[in-house]
């Protein structure tokens, strides 16, 4: 008789008389410290990482306690990648494209301009192919990633000044993350630079920058870009949607038993779809606060949309020329595009484009 049999005829008393103990609590407890590359006052994100932590927890039954740890608290937000690969820490909570300065796939398991959306960054990961082509890859880190959830499209960022044409852009100095989108701007002519959120404020207030783009209303107005860069600019198209991720030490994960690895896995899930919603949920409120607070809402216009685009693909062009794996990846990821906005001229895009012309 194994031992689920054995508590379901003689009960949790029978057993611990019989000197057998629950599997959970006969083993030491493990503990993992999470480090994040964000301040703790982004509490979707930092949440995130809380929720992933206590899920784990209660499924593990205290066998697994994780620490969380925002940015500059154990290391700066852009070493936690290394922290994970060299064993320092077990895990940590990022956005991977903040790691092209080591290789330029990392953006391709979060977000790149033009890319896919929050939905479709899912589907292409689960059922394009896309989660084993970034698992080899961050293979070669001694990472393995986990989904931590998805932005959702994004904002354009904040302006110092109005952005009229694409001759706007020339000289502007501006946090950018991630290396795809600041070698692109680099083309319109812009002095992209790629920093920790934090420090992008501090730039930002002491005029060191001309403009900030990070993630939409909810975490923005938690930043204050506004006070300083009144105009407000959209769609965000260097990300229609932000993958962020859990990276584990791959030696950390490896040593779980079976049974702890699934409950890593739920728990990530658990709270990925947390962070997801809560993003969706939290940002048409803080967009209506910012716009009470005299914030200029402009559109970009489509003569920089163009030219945006004819930069990337320019951009995404030259990379696919230095590294095989890159263009393995993203071939893959622009041809599971093309498909999905086939399918989106007949459902999503229609359906949304009529819900958002009649009065509810």
């Amino acid at each position: 008789m194994d031992r689920r049999s054995l508590v379901k005829h003689v009960g949790m008393a029978g057993v611990l008389a019989a000197g057998v103990a629950p599997a959970v609590r006969s083993q030491e407890v493990l503990r993992w410290r999470l480090v994040t590359s964000f301040p703790k006052v982004l509490d979707a994100i930092s949440g995130g990482a809380e929720k992933f932590a206590q899920s784990l927890r209660l499924m593990s039954g205290g066998q697994i306690e994780v620490s969380v740890h925002s940015a500059g608290e154990l290391m700066p937000a852009f070493g936690v990648m290394e922290g994970v690969q060299n064993g320092v820490v077990e895990m940590a909570l990022t956005a991977p494209y903040y790691f092209t300065d080591k290789d330029y796939c990392f953006a391709l398991g979060c977000a790149v301009p033009f890319g896919l959306t929050a939905r479709q960054m899912d589907a292409w990961m689960e059922y394009g192919g896309g989660r084993k082509l970034m698992d080899d890859f961050y293979a070669q880190y001694n990472i393995k990633s986990l989904s931590a959830g998805n932005t959702g499209t994004q904002m354009g960022g904040w302006y110092r000044k109005e952005i009229r044409t694409v001759q706007d852009l020339h000289g502007l100095r501006m946090r950018a993350g991630g290396g795809l989108l600041g070698d692109a701007l680099q083309k319109l002519g812009v002095q992209a630079v790629n920093m920790p959120i934090a420090d992008a404020q501090q730039a930002l207030e002491k005029n060191r920058l001309d403009a900030v783009e990070f993630v939409g209303p909810y975490d923005d107005q938690k930043l204050g870009f506004g006070k300083i860069a009144p105009y407000y600019y959209y769609p965000g198209w260097w990300e229609g949607g932000a993958e962020l991720a859990y990276f584990i030490n791959t030696k950390s994960f490896a040593a779980l038993t079976p049974e702890l690895r699934a409950m890593v896995e739920a728990a990530a899930a658990q709270a990925a779809k947390d962070l997801t919603a809560k993003y969706l949920a939290y940002n048409p409120a803080a967009l209506k606060k910012l716009l009470s607070e005299r914030v200029q809402l402009r559109a970009f216009p489509r003569e920089l949309m163009d030219a945006g685009f004819k930069a990337v693909m320019a951009t995404m062009a030259e990379h696919e020329a230095k590294s095989a794996q890159f263009k393995k990846i993203h071939r893959s990821m622009r041809g599971f595009q093309h498909d999905q906005l086939l399918w989106d001229r007949f459902s999503e895009f229609r359906y949304a484009s009529y819900m958002s012309a009649v009065r509810l």
